[in-house]
């Protein structure tokens, strides 16, 4: 029997050009499945505000843009391709969106709806027919809308909350939910009731010696859950001149990785803490995330029946 190819990678945060790179990575790596682990959707919206007389403007990484009307096409995809969301409007509806930020919200989330539907029919596109499986599991800032609009798609399977058969007697369970963070995001709960809803999953696994934990959050103080501490205003917590890092992960994610020694974890959540850990037998891998930077990260993992993770190797581009 010839040995599974996993290709994983997570947090591309509404990059277009990483979704195009993720749906291409099967074939350029030679992979016969397709992991994404979470955040999947923007965090910001950027407007487009059009001043008349063909010029438009925009305010991106803090510097206000200017173009005219055929430059607009090349800002719409540099915005995309960060991660946020383009939208051409005028100083008017401006003011009113600044007067009502129901209204804000609500654009907010036609804009994501409208953009994953469409990443959606793109990966039946490339995928339809081909005999990749291709997993989106939601990750805590993705809303809980996100699930429905996934179990929309007859290509894309949503693994949250299923237990997962990839053949060859491997088995994958998912949580999306992470731990709390300073930024209250859709999908977090305190460490105890993550562990509560770990444990729903994972005790009626029986054996996990070829069980794979796709939880988007990482095990608590290991190399790949390392990050700035913040202060209550988001900014960074300084001590001697330099920023302080520490283990920001999930204690509940820990100790089930811990109690079921699954053969793999796979992680995100934390950008900056690429590499592996890992804790008793569970070997666990977090690729790391440069989506703002156009790069996608991710990790090959090669499955063999006789030895279960037989390797893995980190890539980007």
């Amino acid at each position: 029997m010839a040995d599974r190819k996993i290709y994983f990678a997570t947090d591309i945060h509404g990059s277009e050009v990483c979704i195009r790179k993720f749906l291409n990575a099967a074939k350029f790596y030679g992979c016969d499945t397709l992991i994404m682990g979470g955040d999947i959707t923007g965090k910001m919206i950027v407007p487009i505000v059009d001043r008349g007389q063909g010029g438009h403007t925009a305010a991106l990484y803090g510097r206000q843009i200017e173009v005219a009307d055929d430059g607009m096409a090349k800002l719409r995809k540099t915005i995309a391709d960060a991660g946020f969301y383009p939208y051409e409007t005028t100083p008017e509806e401006v003011e009113h969106f600044r007067a009502d930020p129901n209204a804000v919200t609500d654009l907010f989330g036609k804009l994501m709806h409208e953009t994953l539907g469409r990443w959606l029919e793109l990966t039946e596109d490339r995928l339809a027919g081909s005999g990749i499986r291709c997993f989106f599991a939601p990750g805590n800032d993705d809303p809980a809308f996100v699930d429905d609009i996934l179990r929309s798609s007859a290509v894309v399977t949503n693994p949250e909350g299923a237990l997962i058969d990839l053949g060859d007697g491997f088995t994958m369970i998912s949580v999306g939910y992470s731990n709390k963070t300073p930024w209250d995001s859709p999908r977090e709960l305190p460490e105890e009731d993550l562990a509560a809803y770990i444990a729903q999953q994972a005790e009626p696994l029986g054996s996990t010696d070829r069980v794979i934990f796709n939880f988007h959050v990482p095990p608590r103080d290991t190399p790949i859950d390392q990050a700035v501490l913040l202060d209550r205003e988001f900014r960074p917590i300084m001590k001697g001149g330099m920023p302080v890092i520490s283990g920001v992960g999930s204690t509940a994610v820990r100790d089930a990785l811990e109690k079921y020694q699954p053969m793999l974890s796979l992680h995100g959540h934390i950008h900056e803490s690429r590499g592996e850990a890992k804790i008793g037998r569970a070997l666990a891998i977090n690729p790391g995330s440069e989506y703002s930077e156009g790069v996608l990260c991710g990790a090959i993992i090669t499955l063999s029946r006789r030895k279960g993770v037989r390797g893995y190797q980190f890539v980007a581009g």
